[in-house]
């Protein structure tokens, strides 16, 4: 160690190690390796890639993450979110129109009575002749079927369609929608105006569909005529009863 301090020539020893240690590849030997350790760079490389392979293949459970898969790709099956049921149904309605009709009558029977009895859906055809039959559904009390027929435009026809009831107000107010069928939702609403008499309010919609929109304006005032006259023959049964 002295000799090669103050500037001595090293042994023969000596320069046997130095010699053994400047022959190791070096960091940058790997990547620019000289024509004298080109072939013991390669063999690292390989060696390095075969263990980062190996580690690979072992954190994927053995399975090849290559790009060109053994396996065939797995069939398409598209599935119908809610989110895209809601967006048909939004879509649907804009090919249709929605109808309103409104009527309001004073009838001679107090709020109570009169509810009671509209709440008797098989009662309908008593003062409504348009509905030819009104039945409940055995077993689904808030379900009923109903057929309509009458004459339009001086053409028969004849609707059908299943509605539900939805939770009422007792003495106050009855409503509905249809769930098949012809498509249609109103309320029936209760307002008392004495011991003896009530005002009864009858709003109903229906849907037009696209073909029949060009007479869309007709239909509101033909369907209005209707419930007004079943509401003048409700309020004439109230009085019988």
């Amino acid at each position: 160690m002295s000799s090669i301090a103050y500037g001595t020539v090293p042994t023969t020893k000596s320069a046997v190690c130095f010699r053994k240690h400047s022959k190791s590849p070096t960091f940058s030997s790997l990547f620019h390796p000289s024509s004298s350790s080109s072939s013991s760079s390669r063999l690292m490389l390989s060696s390095l890639s075969s263990s980062s392979s190996a580690k690979l293949l072992n954190s994927n459970n053995g399975s090849s993450v290559s790009s060109s898969s053994s396996s065939s790709p797995k069939p398409f099956r598209p599935v119908m979110h809610r989110r895209e049921a809601d967006r048909l149904e939004e879509e649907r309605l804009r090919q249709v129109q929605w109808q309103d009709v409104m009527v309001k009558m004073v009838v001679d029977a107090p709020a109570s009575v009169a509810y009671k009895l509209y709440a008797d859906r098989e009662l309908f055809p008593k003062w409504m002749p348009f509905l030819s039959s009104v039945e409940a559904v055995e077993g689904s009390p808030d379900l009923s079927r109903y057929l309509v027929k009458l004459e339009r435009f001086g053409q028969n026809v004849e609707y059908h369609f299943l509605a539900k009831n939805l939770q009422p107000i007792p003495d106050r107010k009855l409503h509905w929608r249809s769930i098949e069928g012809f498509a249609n939702r109103g309320s029936v609403r209760f307002f008392p105006r004495g011991p003896s008499s009530c005002l009864v309010e009858i709003n109903f919609s229906f849907e037009v569909p696209l073909g029949l929109a060009p007479v869309a304006f007709l239909m509101k005032p033909f369907m209005e005529k209707l419930i007004r006259g079943g509401l003048e023959r409700f309020a004439a049964f109230v009085k019988t009863t």
